[in-house]
């Protein structure tokens, strides 16, 4: 007899041929010149049903890319953030309602910025850092202390909890209060905490010499035609792997690959457990991707709002993308995206750096990948 755990897998497999349409239709993005590569992969009720790859890692050197190529994520490093605050919350050292200057002195100035707000992206921060203190968001050679120092001078947009606005320094805030209540490196405690534990192997903020020759370049369009992209870019030239850098990035400095995330995506899918270990409480992962921002317009994707550092399916109007409302997930700045789908106990994976196709590239893929599920 069939254990019926192996029959309910079978019964809900995702469509084979439906399947089979992905990776020629990201092919046909790489030929017409619109992205360099992509690897892009699927996790259906925890069995991998897609893992495809095309293009270049590096075209100039014909490199191609490999399933285990190496990824700048950019801001899918915020929910590694968030569960690092909710540890903190879950071990009674950090409280998401009070205000950041319990924590941090230098808010003294915004004692009505909350812990919480900075998770919604509703704190009234401004989005980057301002003129020439952008300068670090590409040479990364200052510390996150030293950095988030400066952040808090910055004025406020608006009063906390009147609008979303995306912000960066909120974020690298976060960062910043893990430090100081964990009484570890913001980049440490995230190792230690979830990359380690999770066997997550190629992830990291700064490249260790024996990953180097895996990392993708990250490509600009100029004038219709791909090339790297310069050295103002998040995370500078990507050619020169952070060299001298000493800023994690709380806001954008993972490397990764796909499965790496989808080792990731599962714990968050499984409500906090991997492989008989608890991350976190089933509790904080219902908060965290519960929507937080009531009727303020919130997110980059239509019909989305946002939970804690997640981006949640809102509406009607994310089903267009073929995604469950609850569906979370989130983005990065060179078109990489991961999401969740519990309805259909789906992990979605798309890794891309830059070049014009990437944001029609990932649509594609999301919509492919999440009509293929049954």
């Amino acid at each position: 007899m069939i254990p019926f755990i192996v029959l309910a897998a079978a019964l809900h497999a995702a469509d084979p041929e439906a399947l089979a349409r992905i990776q020629p239709r990201l092919q046909a993005h790489v030929d017409r010149g619109h992205i360099n590569g992509t690897v892009s992969l699927i996790v259906e009720r925890g069995q991998l049903v897609h893992f495809a790859v095309t293009g270049w890692a590096d075209k100039e050197n014909n490199k191609p890319t490999h399933k285990d190529s190496i990824f700048q994520i950019m801001s899918m490093t915020k929910p590694f953030t968030g569960v690092g605050i909710m540890m903190m919350v879950e071990e009674g050292k950090l409280n998401l309602h009070d205000p950041v200057a319990k924590y941090l002195p230098e808010f003294k100035d915004k004692p009505i910025v909350l812990v919480r707000q900075l998770m919604t992206h509703t704190s009234g921060m401004a989005a980057n850092p301002p003129g020439e203190k952008m300068e670090w968001y590409f040479s990364m050679k200052i510390s996150l202390e030293d950095a988030v120092k400066t952040y808090a001078t910055v004025p406020l947009l608006q009063e906390p909890g009147q609008k979303w606005v995306y912000s960066n320094m909120g974020i690298a805030t976060l960062g910043r209060l893990i430090e100081v209540t964990s009484g570890m490196k913001y980049e440490n405690f995230i190792a230690k905490r979830i990359l380690e534990p999770l066997g997550m192997q190629d992830t990291f903020f700064f490249p260790p010499a024996s990953k180097k020759d895996r990392i993708v370049v990250n490509y600009c369009t100029k004038e219709g035609k791909l090339s790297p992209c310069p050295h103002t870019t998040l995370g500078g030239d990507s050619r020169n792997l952070r060299a001298g850098a000493i800023y994690p990035a709380p806001e954008f400095g993972l490397y990764s690959t796909a499965e790496d995330l989808s080792k990731f995506y599962q714990m968050m899918l499984n409500r906090g457990t991997a492989s008989g270990k608890r991350y976190l409480s089933a509790a904080s992962v219902k908060a965290m991707t519960m929507i937080q921002t009531g009727d303020l317009k919130a997110g980059h994707s239509t019909g989305a709002a946002f939970g804690l550092t997640w981006e949640v399916a809102k509406d009607p109007a994310a089903a267009a993308m073929l995604w469950s409302i609850g569906t979370f997930g989130h983005g990065g700045a060179f078109g990489t995206h991961g999401w969740i789908n519990s309805d259909k106990q789906l992990i979605g994976v798309f890794m891309v750096q830059g070049g014009s196709g990437n944001a029609e590239a990932k649509a594609n893929f999301i919509a492919m990948a999440s009509g293929a599920a049954n």
